[in-house]
């Protein structure tokens, strides 16, 4: 395709210098830092919060909560911020998710929990978008790459610390008198804090306001949209994909979809996302990247610990230790990257160079097995997070590239609703091929270890069976070669003998290769159509 050049009118920012930037920064970065954690840090904790509240049951919706009310406003911010300006949206960000998190803090049942989770969503889709827009504003689209690797950094370190602190707090009974627990959401509140004085202090960039009437009825339009299709991607799997319900949801998000397009048609500039933007090649074609890039990138992100912690037997801080890797594979490529792009301009062939290297990582990862050495699992976490580090930060920029200066905020915003959506999708669906086989993967397991005289000697030995745990575990056998075990809680897997849990971590490993073969088809999809981005030369 021929070259095409960013227009001058979409570069221009003020100018300031790199000290000034890098000042900002570091509020950006607290701010972006809070949200980046929260996806990660509950996680590793979540059994332990639904036990404590006694709602394991219902713990699903402590996610689904969050998730629906960060998508739903993520493009709200932007385009607000483009009417009132960034500082007080992200002031407003900031406030509301510390909000949410003291009172995640105080809550007494697993429904308080997930309503209050929810007006952490609210503060939670403006941290991160806002910022990479602010970014914008202030920094020239060929220079941006250099900043914007500082914030993909932030959010690999928050994809690895959160599960190591989410593990330790949720270890504690208690911490200064408070419920080990409650420490996952109330960590928040120091680091916003000082967010909020940072960015109040420092964030007092010039940026030109724009006069809009606001699409509220765009914004019903978007929640009857996607709470539907965000719940069923949730629930799905314990629903069933085709039941009742989940059809009901599917009716319900294909009419949202109906009036959102209806609605935005007559709001025309004024819409919430403008229908115009997606005639952009760039745009269109850079979003639909980034829900692909969503889907691989937060179902390899939650298989990965799963694998350690199920197969490997690590404690959740110990996985989330392992994460490491690919952190560093993260800031080494994006570094790199955006040093490459503000020394030529150039960005169409990082993208197609990182999904190369996801999908890559991601077929390494469905030939692991039972023995795989955590070097191998390591090596490979570094391939991958050289992919995100080179697709995160450019499809970034090659959607701002596509957005005159009025619509920035909404172009920037757009990014993280569509990688967050993929991301929400793409994490139920891996998690509903993983549950939906594993069953089937452990009773040819146990098949094929009868035939095995260890674990034939295994079952006959007095002194083991004398062990409650693998007593346990033999009775379930009497029930089918597996079909008796209860995979709702695999901590029983730490207590069995080595040679009765083999067959079960066999059958978890070969479940846990088809989710990351499904996910490396999913950004081999993405490596082909990277290919079709517009030749883009930043000025």
């Amino acid at each position: 395709m021929s070259e095409t050049a960013v227009p001058p009118a979409q570069t221009a920012a003020p100018a300031l210098s790199h000290r000034q930037i890098l000042t900002v920064l570091t509020g950006l970065m607290l701010g972006m830092f809070l949200g980046a954690l929260d996806q990660t840090i509950v996680s590793s904790a979540i059994r332990v919060i639904a036990d404590q509240l006694h709602g394991q049951t219902a713990q699903a919706w402590v996610t689904t909560a969050y998730l629906i009310t960060a998508t739903i406003t993520t493009p709200l911010y932007g385009k607000l911020s483009d009417i009132y300006g960034r500082k007080p949206l992200y002031l407003t960000a900031i406030s509301l998710f510390l909000t949410g998190s003291l009172l995640c803090g105080l809550a007494n049942s697993i429904y308080e929990l997930a309503a209050f989770r929810a007006i952490q969503g609210l503060g939670g889709g403006g941290l991160m978008s806002l910022a990479l827009t602010i970014i914008a504003d202030m920094v020239p689209a060929r220079q941006r790459s250099r900043y914007q690797g500082y914030f993909m950094a932030t959010f690999g370190a928050a994809s690895v610390i959160g599960p190591v602190i989410g593990g330790l707090f949720a270890g504690l009974d208690t911490f200064v008198g408070i419920d080990g627990w409650r420490w996952v959401f109330l960590v928040n509140l120091p680091v916003g804090l000082a967010a909020l004085a940072v960015v109040a202090k420092v964030l007092n960039v010039a940026t030109e306001r724009v006069r809009h009437r606001v699409d509220y009825l765009g914004a019903v339009a978007l929640v009857v949209l996607l709470v539907p299709v965000l719940t069923v991607a949730e629930q799905g799997r314990e629903w069933g994909w085709l039941s009742p319900t989940a059809l009901v949801m599917y009716a319900i998000g294909a009419f949202g979809l109906l009036l959102f397009v209806f609605v935005e048609r007559r709001m025309g500039a004024e819409a919430l996302l403008p229908l115009r933007m997606f005639r952009r090649p760039s745009f269109r074609m850079g979003n639909l990247l980034n829900f692909l890039v969503g889907v691989g990138m937060f179902g390899g992100l939650s298989s990965v610990p799963l694998y350690l912690q199920i197969v490997k037997g690590l404690s959740p801080t110990e996985a989330g230790l392992m994460l490491l890797p690919m952190t560093a594979g993260i800031m080494t490529a994006t570094g790199v990257v955006g040093t490459l792009i503000a020394k030529t301009g150039r960005l169409k062939v990082f993208p197609i160079i990182g999904a190369a290297f996801m999908s890559a990582a991601l077929f390494l990862f469905s030939l692991i097995e039972v023995d795989t050495s955590l070097i191998q699992v390591g090596l490979t976490a570094v391939v991958m997070g050289c992919g995100l580090g080179m697709l995160m930060q450019t499809l970034t920029l090659v959607v701002q590239t596509d957005a005159t200066p009025r619509d920035l905020g909404v172009a920037t915003a757009s990014v993280n609703l569509f990688r967050q959506t993929g991301g929400t999708v793409g994490a139920a669906a891996f998690l509903s091929v993983l549950f939906s086989t594993v069953g089937g993967r452990i009773e040819d397991a146990m098949r094929a270890a009868f035939a095995r005289p260890d674990f034939v000697a295994a079952l006959r030995d007095p002194a083991l069976l004398a062990n409650p745990a693998n007593r346990s575990f033999v009775e379930a056998m009497q029930h089918g070669h597996g079909s008796g075990l209860d995979l709702n809680d695999t901590s029983f897997l730490y207590n069995l003998d080595p040679r009765l849990a083999r067959p079960v971590l066999e059958g978890f490993a070969s479940s846990m290769d088809t989710v990351f073969f499904v996910g490396g088809c999913v950004i081999l999809v993405a490596f082909a159509l990277a290919w079709l981005l517009r030749d883009i030369r930043l000025d």
